[in-house]
C-alpha cells in the first residue's frame, strides 16, 4: 500500500507583463557613467573553496601524523597500536550518537570533529609538546630531564592539547551556528573531537610500548603493552573526552544563554577551557604519584567527575525533549500540528512505536518519513527556543518557513502513525492542563509570534488544503 501523499500547494500565478514597464524608456547615458561591473567575491567567501581547503588541511595533517607515528613506533608497532587503539572508538562514538538522538548533528560536523581530533589536533600537539620539552631542557638548567618531562606533562601538555581540541568546537560554533543548539551539541562535538585525539595518541603510546617489549623480550600480561592497554583502553578510555566535554559544555551554555550579557558569553568558553586544562593536569600528575596515588585520584576524583558530567548530559537531553512540549504549541493553534503531537514527539518511545507502525503499514519509506517528521519538528522547536532566548535572527522567517513546509510534506504519513502510537503507549490524547507557569510561558510564545514574523499565523488548514501562508 502506497503511503498517502501531501496535499498539493497552490499553483503559481501565470506570468503577465507589467504595464508599468511596457513603455519604459532606456535610461540616459549619464546615469551609467558611475557604473562598475560586479566584482567576483573573494575566493575565501566561496563555501566550496573553504571546504576544499579544510579537507586538504585535514588530509595533509593525517598523512604527516601517520608518517610520524610510523617512524616513531615502527611498522609492526604501528599496526599493533592501531589494532588495539580502535577498541574504545566505536563504543564512545555510539554513546555520543545516542546522546544526540533528539536532534542529530549533521554527519559532516561529526566527521569533521573526529578528523580534526585524530589528525590536525594531534599533529599540532605532538609538535608543540616536543618543542616545549626541548625548550625546558635547554633553558632551565636547574631541571633534570625527568623534571622537565614532568613539567611538560603536567603544565604545558594540558594547555596545548585542550586548546587544539577546543579549536574544533570553536570552528563549528562560529561556522555551523545554526546546528549548535545547546549543551548537548557542545558535549557531543567536544567528545567526538577528543575521541579522535585519544585514538591517535593511543596508537602512539601502544606502539611505543610494543616496541619496548620487543627490544626487552617481554610478552604476556606482564608486558608494557598489556599495562598500557589496561590503563588507557580499559580504565580510562573516557579521559580525553571528559576533559574536552567541559569546554563543549561551556560553548553550549554560551550558545543559548545570557543574550544580553555579551562579556559573560565570551568568558564562558575560556572558563570551560581552563577547567578542562585543570582536570587534564590533575590526571597527568596522578601518573607521578605511584600506583596507589594514581588509583586514589582515579577513584575519588576522575570517576565522580565523569559520573556528574554524564548525569548532566542525560539531564540536558531530557530537557531537550521537554522543549518540544513548550515551544511547539503555537503551531497547534495555527494548524500546522495536531493537539496530540507536541506530547507525542516529546517521547522517544512514542516515536519508536510510530516508526514501527508506519513501517508495518506502508513500508520502510514511511518509517523514514516519520523519522524525518520528528527531526524537523525538533529542529523547529529548537529554532523557536533559540529565538526566544537570544532573539530572532534576520533569517528566522526563512528557516521557519522551510521547516514548516518540510513538516507538512511528511504529515499525511507521520500524523496517523503518531496518533496510533500515542494510544499504544497510553499517552493522553491531549496535552494535560498547563500549570500557571506553563500557561504564562505558552502565552509569551504565542504572543511573540508576530514579533518573529514567523509566517505561521492564519486559519488552521483542513484536510486537502495547503498549509497556511504556503
Amino acid at each position: 500500500m502506497n503511503p498517502p501523499q501531501p496535499p498539493p500547494l497552490p499553483p503559481k500565478p501565470a506570468y503577465a507583463p507589467d504595464p508599468r514597464f511596457a513603455t519604459a524608456a532606456s535610461p540616459a547615458a549619464a546615469q551609467w557613467q558611475h557604473y562598475a561591473p560586479r566584482r567576483r567575491p573573494a575566493l575565501w567567501h566561496s563555501k566550496t573553496a573553504r571546504a576544499v581547503a579544510l579537507f586538504s588541511l585535514l588530509a595533509l595533517s593525517g598523512v604527516i601524523i601517520l608518517a610520524m607515528v610510523r617512524q616513531q613506533t615502527g611498522t609492526q608497532g604501528f599496526l599493533v597500536g592501531l589494532g588495539l587503539a580502535v577498541f574504545p572508538v566505536p563504543i564512545l562514538i555510539a554513546g555520543f550518537c545516542w546522546l544526540d538522538r533528539i536532534d542529530p548533528e549533521p554527519r559532516r560536523n561529526l566527521v569533521f570533529a573526529f578528523a580534526w581530533g585524530a589528525c590536525a589536533a594531534t599533529l599540532v600537539a605532538i609538535l608543540a609538546n616536543g618543542y616545549t620539552a626541548a625548550w625546558l631542557e635547554n633553558n632551565l638548567s636547574t631541571l633534570s630531564p625527568e623534571d622537565a618531562q614532568t613539567w611538560g606533562a603536567t603544565v604545558f601538555a594540558p594547555i596545548i592539547e585542550e586548546t587544539v581540541k577546543a579549536a574544533a568546537v570553536l570552528l563549528l560554533f562560529l561556522f555551523r551556528r545554526q546546528n549548535f543548539d545547546g549543551i548537548t551539541d557542545g558535549i557531543v562535538l567536544a567528545g567526538i573531537t577528543a575521541t579522535g585525539f585519544a585514538f591517535t595518541e593511543n596508537v602512539l603510546y601502544l606502539g611505543d610500548a610494543f616496541g619496548q617489549d620487543q627490544s626487552l623480550g617481554h610478552s604476556g600480561l606482564d608486558s608494557l603493552t598489556a599495562g598500557t592497554f589496561f590503563v588507557r583502553i580499559i580504565m580510562s578510555p573516557f579521559a580525553h573526552p571528559l576533559f574536552t566535554m567541559l569546554t563543549g559544555l561551556a560553548f553550549g551554555i554560551a550558545a543559548t544563554s545570557y543574550p544580553h550579557r555579551r562579556p559573560l558569553r565570551l568568558a564562558l568558553p575560556f572558563l570551560g577551557l581552563a577547567t578542562a586544562v585543570l582536570l587534564h593536569s590533575v590526571w597527568n600528575a596522578a601518573t607521578t604519584l605511584g600506583d596507589r596515588g594514581f588509583l586514589i585520584v582515579y577513584g575519588l576524583f576522575m570517576l565522580p567527575v565523569f559520573t556528574a558530567l554524564t548525569w548532566l548530559a542525560v539531564w540536558a537531553r531530557h530537557r531537550e525533549l521537554l522543549a518540544l512540549r513548550t515551544y511547539l504549541p503555537p503551531y497547534v493553534t495555527t494548524g500546522w500540528l495536531s493537539p496530540t503531537e507536541p506530547l507525542s514527539l516529546s517521547s522517544l518511545k512514542t516515536r519508536s512505536v510510530a516508526r514501527a507502525i508506519a513501517r508495518r503499514t506502508h513500508g520502510p519509506a514511511a518509517a523514514r518519513a516519520v523519522t524525518e517528521y520528528a527531526a524537523v519538528a525538533t529542529s523547529l522547536a529548537f529554532l523557536r527556543r533559540r529565538a526566544h532566548r537570544t532573539g530572532p535572527t534576520p533569517d528566522f522567517p526563512t528557516q521557519e518557513r522551510a521547516l514548516l513546509h518540510h513538516l507538512w510534506h511528511h504529515k499525511p504519513v507521520a500524523h496517523p502513525a503518531l496518533l496510533q502510537a500515542s494510544h499504544t503507549t497510553h499517552r493522553p490524547l491531549y496535552s494535560p492542563p498547563y500549570t500557571p507557569r506553563s500557561m504564562a510561558r505558552s502565552r509569551v510564545h504565542t504572543q511573540s509570534t508576530p514579533h518573529y514574523d514567523t509566517g505561521v499565523s492564519g486559519p488552521r488548514p483542513s484536510d486537502g488544503e495547503a498549509p497556511p501562508n504556503a
